[in-house]
């Protein structure tokens, strides 16, 4: 199993989202799909870009001149490790307080959200039993 570091802010997520979205892409891909629309300098891609193979989330290949980046990790992984992140530093030292926050929160974002919820713990639950 490959050891990864999680994108550290937006950019780099999105810029890891492109890559996964495109599969194969060179700095120019990259910059061609997300650099104009978000107005960002073709360096700057290449900076992130570069940040993201060093954190193990990409790997390069040679191509001719260029470089051809797919991504390592696949997103799935990604984003349950996103997730467990955001999780544990939410829960923090009084998990109980902070699980009845977040039900109160989701609520207020889209009451339906606390029905895919439960049924979402429920599946879970039944997957754990018949594992």
């Amino acid at each position: 199993m490959s050891s990864f570091v999680l994108p550290a802010d937006e950019l780099e997520y999105a810029v890891l989202s492109k890559v996964w979205e495109l599969g194969s892409a060179s700095v120019r891909d990259v910059s061609a799909g997300l650099g104009r629309r978000e107005h960002l300098a073709y360096t700057t891609i290449a900076k992130v870009i570069d940040r993201l193979h060093g954190k193990g989330l990409i790997q390069r290949e040679r191509h001719g001149k260029a470089f051809l980046y797919v991504a390592k990790i696949p997103r799935e992984r990604v984003e349950r490790a996103r997730a467990e992140h955001v999780v544990r530093r939410l829960l923090g030292v009084a998990p109980h307080a902070a699980v009845a926050s977040l039900v109160g929160a989701v609520e207020a974002v889209d009451p339906e959200l606390l029905k895919t919820l439960e049924q979402a713990v429920a599946a879970h639950r039944r997957a754990k039993r018949g594992a």
